[in-house]
């Protein structure tokens, strides 16, 4: 994917231009740990069931939308009171937000086209225009599934590879874990 620094407006801006999309598609943010993912978000607004989900699904393939914690002041596009975040499946990305802290993220692909499934391919199409290029191996899986947790139904946004069922499972209260 393409990362940033979430609390620098140019930072971000900078993926959003790469991407070549605008600020109503919002990025989302991965996180090292489940910790460092629900405390972007506002505890008070967030649903029922929401905590026991990324406990049990995280790390993995899972973007929850939440009520963003108040005072965050990250540029991740519209709305802004909103927070996509997810604990991803990946080592090398969870060590990376553990060192420098939550990273905006997107994929890395240019709106509307598909991604590379390696860093040289990644290069590729951004050239110069990317500071670094990190080589965490091949990433060729389904996107992840995104679900908007930020009203009384939830919604799923993006289907993936965490299905409906999971989520039921994994917010069961009585379930085991």
């Amino acid at each position: 994917g393409l990362a940033a620094l979430p609390g620098d407006p140019a930072h971000t801006g900078r993926l959003f231009a790469l991407k070549g999309r605008g600020a109503d598609v919002p990025v989302a943010v991965l996180c090292a740990d489940v910790g460092q993912a629900l405390g972007l978000a506002d505890r008070e607004r967030m649903p029922e069931g929401a905590g026991r989900i990324a406990e049990r699904l995280w790390p993995g393939p899972l973007t929850l939308v939440l009520p963003r914690r108040d005072g965050l002041r990250y540029a991740l596009g519209k709305p802004e009171e909103t927070i996509g975040v997810r604990c991803p499946d990946h080592d090398v990305v969870r060590a990376l937000a553990r060192e420098v802290g939550p990273l905006a993220t997107t994929s890395a692909n240019r709106h509307g086209h598909a991604t590379p499934p390696t860093a040289p391919g990644v290069a590729e199409v951004f050239g110069a225009r990317l500071g670094v290029v990190l080589d965490g191996g091949p990433c060729a899986e389904p996107p992840s599934a995104v679900v908007d947790a930020t009203g009384p139904t939830w919604r799923v946004l993006r289907a993936g590879r965490v299905s409906e069922d999971d989520l039921a499972a994994a917010a069961d209260p009585h379930a085991a874990c």
